[in-house]
């Protein structure tokens, strides 16, 4: 068996054959990660993001474009309200991480807020945990972290994340600080957005606990983030505490069942390359070498969506309709089997769902019986 240095070169040597010559990697972020530990069993997602593939340019070259992500200028618009938010040595920030989560703690007159600059993501990484254990051992004061580096450890692929901040509070505990541009209106904000927020942030506490424990002892990671966006219409910052237990639970359970990189990778056909310069042919023909997990929700967290939809439909696919659905049909993978145990020309009629159907069937033949009298 080859030592672990050389088994994890081979592998990135192999990542790189995947992406094509020359096609610089895409870096896995939180985001990426937060949608991947919601559908564990897409192992297309898996290794196009652990190759580091852009999917929005494969997905153009597939001829199913994306329309996922932000507009410039909203992004423009949250790198302003950032500056804004961390400005003057991030005192507005702290203002409010002692408000929302540390009242009795002394109020932060002014925070050490050290340089993180390092040479490359490995580098940035260790930077990040040489100044968090140096506030670790020197209690009693704010830290404020500025975009740190964090490392975390996926389907035995290194992942590097960048929260916004990082809050050492004057006890020792980190917080995680995530700054967003949708508003908060009258104190509340659209719950779909603070949801995908909870589960990103729950990937940087996860990334920190790694952190913490190679630390004696071990200092807390709060598990209450906080959440800043512009209040109202305007452009001053807001917060809200957010409790993230139930989505760190969930997001490590699923990134826990991902299959591992390099055996997706070993059971690929030789010469398989997902490079977008590849003819459209072959270039289809390796994305679909790699089996995908389609659901609805894919639609707002994956670029490659819109393809794995038109798939799905062309095989139909009961999980085009949704989880719940899929679940509740058992076996019954294709439209075409659930008509056919409806119909009663397939299917055991022991079997629950199958049960369901035909009873269902019954039902909707006698209101169109009773609706034509």
């Amino acid at each position: 068996m080859p030592p672990p240095r050389t088994r994890g070169t081979a592998l990135r040597h192999r990542l790189a054959e995947l992406r094509g010559p020359d096609v610089p990697a895409k870096a896995l972020d939180a985001r990426a990660l937060a949608a991947l530990a919601a559908n564990p069993g897409c192992a297309r997602r898996a290794i196009l993001d652990g190759a580091g593939v852009n999917k929005a340019v494969l997905a153009d070259a597939l001829g199913s474009p994306s329309a996922f992500g932000q507009s410039q200028f909203a992004l423009t618009r949250g790198n302003a309200f950032e500056a804004k938010v961390k400005a003057d040595g991030g005192a507005e920030l702290l203002r409010l991480v002692h408000e929302k989560l540390d009242r009795s703690a002394e109020p932060p007159a002014g925070a050490r807020v050290p340089d993180l600059a390092a040479t490359g993501p490995q580098g940035r990484t260790a930077r990040t945990a040489l100044e968090l254990r140096e506030a670790a051992a020197h209690p009693g004061a704010w830290t404020l972290l500025d975009h740190p580096m964090l490392a975390l450890d996926v389907a035995g692929s290194p992942a590097f994340l960048e929260p916004d901040a990082v809050v050492v509070h004057p006890d020792g505990s980190w917080t995680v600080v995530e700054i967003k541009s949708f508003p908060l209106l009258d104190g509340s904000a659209d719950p779909a957005k603070v949801g995908a927020a909870a589960r990103q942030a729950a990937v940087y506490v996860l990334a920190l606990e790694e952190v913490a424990a190679r630390l004696e002892p071990a200092p807390r990671v709060r598990h209450r983030v906080l959440l800043v966006c512009p209040r109202d219409f305007s452009n001053l910052p807001a917060a809200s505490a957010v409790d993230i237990r139930k989505q760190r639970a969930v997001t490590a359970r699923q990134l826990a069942r991902l299959t591992r990189i390099e055996e997706i990778a070993d059971a690929l056909p030789e010469g398989t390359c997902f490079s977008p310069e590849l003819p459209a042919e072959r270039l289809t023909a390796a994305v679909e070498s790699v089996p995908a997990t389609y659901a609805p929700e894919c639609l707002s967290a994956c670029e490659l969506a819109f393809h794995c939809r038109s798939r799905s439909r062309e095989q139909g696919a009961v999980t085009t309709l949704g989880r719940p659905v899929r679940a509740e049909l058992g076996g019954l993978t294709t439209v075409e089997d659930v008509l056919a145990a409806a119909r009663g020309e397939a299917g055991d009629p022991d079997d629950p769902a199958v049960a369901a159907l035909r009873r269902a069937a019954a039902l909707r033949a006698e209101a169109l019986e009773a609706a034509c009298r």
